[in-house]
Parts: structure tokens; sequence; C-alpha cells
């Protein structure tokens, strides 16, 4: 009996122990004098409006953070910083095999790590939009069966950019309209899932995936605010529309994050914020529960800091989904990362752009790839004719979001159609859109018919692989080197995969990447160049303020 009241009164004593973390209140500031700076910035897409959101309550993602947090704080953060901060994944593995980490450290200290700049308004990226509140509880059934472990990506804390359904958070597309749209998971979550990996969150990103308004900064939305650049917080642009998935990444918020691109999406962002970033082939991942733009182009995408997580990331998001026709007959199961280490530039041709070389960080990168044994020939860009491309995006997304509102969306939220959002839209447009709603309004003069619209997707099709194709074929290129997201329209209606490694910064400090850009379904050989050129180089470099 003693001995019961005695194991009584210590479960009542721990229940009643103070939390080793203790999360400040959230107090919305005065930003006037922040936008006063930047209303003359010579970058036109750094001039805000507004930087902190009206609609998100920062105090509810901590809610969803302080339970997870109880028994974990700054000691504890410090102490396990040399194993994370920056470190690759295998290395985090060889950390948890070796006794030093477990899964449940890992997901809190990312945890910690996010309350702790993102709750201070002179370091906030404004870079997260939800936190998973059971990431813990998953963390710990992974501690719990280790040897059940298959694929790298097992007990990785990974974000979502927010237009990608996860069951349980709402997908909002940064958009007002869908604060309710609480979906099942999307196919690549599904594969994430049974791979192990451990949603931490979802990332903030231009709203509707940039197709809302016309002159807005990137990696705004009503619902997530501005994000801002790590590298240079509202000096820097943060890329678009995967922008919080950028930023966090850069910031060392989770191991990971996923984008989405259709044209330049997670190239821009990647780039921006010094991280590697894999614009797969359309169709080699699902776009199935991710909120669309255009079935013609769209892909999600792996953003990392280094190319072996880039690979391990694909790997794990990989599948044949029968609701997405165009991934019929993919490549899968393929384990990228198994031979990448392998990887070399000897021998292998790559074409440069002449007018790109005034560019110093490409010029100096297309040096260094020469002394890793590549073979460079210098390239003109073809002319080719383009015209359409916005009509196609425009008519895509008239029936595709239709098609996702029916096949995918919460049924709470009632929108059917790009109609029912441009007006609902207008009934706040202060809140709503604060920037407009110029882009996906012209959504509404653009209607084709089904063989007008097979017929302009065939042409950019064409249009998009001549661009790039006149130079390999005829200079036997293994790929063509641009930098950041230039020529990501080409590449977009080529189908054609690109992957972006950070080549350094200017003397502001701003990043800049190299981007390799190959023909359909080559995502190995990219990833295995990229990987080269990476260890041969070295250039990323942790944000300053972020350390």
């Amino acid at each position: 009996m003693k001995n019961l009241i005695y194991l009584l009164l210590l479960v009542t004593i721990s229940c009643q122990q103070k939390p080793k973390t203790n999360i400040s209140a959230w107090v919305p500031y005065g930003e006037t004098e922040e936008l006063a700076q930047n209303a003359n910035h010579p970058n036109r897409k750094l001039q805000y409006h507004l930087i902190q959101s009206r609609i998100l309550d920062k105090n509810e993602l901590w809610k969803n953070v302080a339970d997870q947090l109880i028994d974990f704080g700054e000691e504890d953060y410090q102490a396990l910083k040399p194993l994370i901060l920056e470190q690759d994944i295998p290395t985090i593995h060889s950390a948890i095999s070796e006794g030093k980490l477990s899964y449940a450290q890992l997901t809190q200290w990312y945890l910690y790590r996010i309350v702790k700049f993102e709750n201070d308004k002179e370091k906030a990226l404004n870079s997260i939009i939800a936190i998973n509140p059971n990431a813990l509880r998953e963390a710990k059934e992974k501690d719990k069966n280790k040897a059940t472990q298959k694929h790298p990506i097992c007990g990785m804390p990974i974000l979502l950019k927010d237009n990608i359904n996860f069951e349980g958070l709402a997908t909002t597309a940064g958009a007002f309209a869908l604060l309710n749209n609480y979906a099942s998971d999307a196919y690549i979550v599904k594969q994430l899932k049974a791979n192990g990996a451990i949603i931490l969150g979802k990332a903030n990103l231009s709203e509707w995936a940039n197709f809302n308004c016309l002159d807005c900064p990137n990696g705004f939305s009503a619902v997530g605010g501005q994000t801002l650049n790590p590298y240079g917080r509202r000096n820097f642009d943060t890329g678009g529309s995967s922008s919080g998935s950028g930023a966090s990444t850069a910031a060392n918020y989770a191991v990971a994050a996923i984008g989405t691109e259709t044209s330049g999406s997670i190239l821009s962002p990647s780039s921006k914020n010094s991280v590697v970033g894999l614009k797969p082939t359309v169709g080699l991942l699902s776009r199935g529960g991710i909120v669309p733009i255009s079935s013609t182009l769209d892909t999600p995408g792996p953003m990392t800091k280094n190319v072996i997580d880039n690979a391990i990331l694909l790997s794990a998001l990989s599948g044949e989904d029968p609701m997405d026709a165009a991934t019929k007959d993919n490549p899968k199961n393929i384990n990228y990362w198994e031979e990448i280490k392998n990887a070399s530039l000897k021998g292998m041709r790559f074409g440069a752009y002449s007018n790109l070389l005034r560019d110093s960080l490409y010029a100096l990168s297309i040096e260094r790839m020469k002394s890793l044994g590549a073979e460079i020939i210098e390239i003109e860009s073809e002319r080719v004719n383009f015209d359409g491309f916005g009509d196609l995006l425009s008519a895509d997304m008239r029936i595709d979001l239709a098609d996702y509102f029916q096949k995918y969306a919460s049924k709470e939220i009632g929108f059917t159609s790009v109609e029912d959002i441009v007006r609902y839209n207008y009934e706040d447009s202060t809140l709503r859109i604060p920037y407009g709603q110029g882009r996906i309004e012209g959504v509404l003069s653009v209607d084709l018919s089904k063989e007008e619209l097979d017929q302009l997707s065939a042409k950019l099709n064409e249009a998009g692989k001549s661009f790039f194709d006149q130079a390999m074929d005829a200079n036997q290129l293994d790929a063509i080197l641009s930098i950041n997201n230039r020529n990501a329209g080409f590449a977009a209606a080529a189908k054609y995969p690109c992957l972006t490694v950070p080549m350094g910064y200017s003397k502001e400090g701003e990043p800049s990447g190299l981007t390799f850009i190959a023909r359909t379904f080559e995502e190995e050989k990219l990833l295995k160049m990229a990987y080269a050129f990476e260890q041969g180089s070295k250039c990323r470099l942790m944000p300053s303020d972020f350390q």
C-alpha cells in the first residue's frame, strides 16, 4: 500500500512539473516602419504591403508545439545541435544507430528551432503555416520499431508546401477560401508515410502557387503572410512559389521540404534560398491531392540542403498513382541515393549558354566543372515560338481546379470552380486579396475547347523540346547548364527534369544556383552530376542569422 501511495505521489509531482520550454505568446507588432523601409526597394517584388498574416494566429501554431516540448528545452537543443544542424540524412541515421539521438529528439529539435526563430519578430521568416500536433507521437513510434526501418527517409521530419493534402491539417494553398479544406492525404504523402517519414507541418507559399495576383511579392499568401529570405530578411527575394519550403529548408526547420512546380516554382525558391531543388519529369511523381495549376505541367519535388538527401526524398515520393494517368508506367522503386557517391563529371559533356557567362558565379562554376573533368561546350539560346504558354496555364487551371474540388478537397468548403473563388474573394478584398487577384481572375477570360487545348499543349511541348534538343543533339550533350529558374518555362513545356544546386553568393550575400537540365526520366543522371559538382565546389553556406 505504501508503495502504491508513493507511486501515485510521484505521478502527481511529475504531472505538475513545469515544462522545460515556456513558449511566449506571439503579439502582432507594428510593421509600418518595416514597410516604409521597403517602399522604395529596387526590386519591386520586395515592396511589401504586408509582412504579418492578418489571418494566421501564431499562438494557435504554438498550441500544437507546446505539448510536444514539455520535456525538451534550450539545454537539449544546444546539446543535440552538432548532431542535427546542416547534417545529411545518412549522418543523422548514424547518430541514431549509435544511440546518440532518437527520432523523438530529432523531431523535438526541429519543433524547438521553429519556435525559437519564428516567435522572434527580428528573425521570423513567416515560412510555417501549420504544425502537426502528432509529430512527436509518430516519432516515438518510430523509435519503438527501429528494426522495421527499410527506407532512409524513415523517422525524418519533413515539411509540405501548403497546397499538398495532409489529413489532419487544412490544405489552404495560402488562400482564405480554403481555411477549412481538411482533406485526405495526397498520394505522395501516402508514399512518404509508407516509407516512414514524419510530416512536421505545412510551409507557406505564394498564394495559389503564384497564380493569384499580377504584381505581388513572391512568398506572400493571405493565410501565411510574407515569407522572408533567411539570407537577407526583406533584402532578398525568396523566389516562388515554394517559398516557405525553400526558406524553411535553408533555415534548418526540418530535414527537408516538398515543393511543387509548374514553371520555376521549385527552381526559383531553391536557388534563392541556397538549397538543392529538383523539378522532376512531369509524371514521375503523382499530383493527386495537390491543389493544381496545370495537369499538363505540374509536379511536386524535393527541396533539401544537399544532393544525397534530395535523392533519398525523391525515392520516397515515387510510385504509380492509379488516379493520375501521367504516372502510368513511370520509373519507380529506384534507390537514387545508392550509387550517387561514385558520381563523376569526367568525360561528361555540358552545354553552357554564352550569354550567361557574363554572370561571374556561373562562369566560376563552369571552370570548376572543367577542373572536375567535365567537357563544356558554349551554346546559344535557340529561338522557338512560345506563344500561348499563359493561355495553357489558365485553360488548365479552369479545368483542373474544378477537378481538385470534386475529387480531392473537403466537401465542407463548398467551392466547385475558379469562378466561385474569384467571387468569394471580392466579398472582402482587403483581407482576402490585398494585392488583387488579377492572375486568377484572368483564368476566366480563357476558354479553350479540348481540341484547342490539346493542340496548344502539343505545340508548346515541341517548342520546349526543340529549345534544348537542338543543342543537345548537335553537341552530344549530357545536360545543359543554366542559372536559377532561367529557362524554366521551356523545361516545363518539354516536361524535362531540372536540378538546381547552390553555386555561390553575390557580393551582397544573395544566393544563386547552378541548374542542370536533362531529358525525361534522367533524374538519376541529374542527381549524380549535381552530387559531383556539389562535392567538388562545396558552395553552400548557412544563413548567418540562423546558425
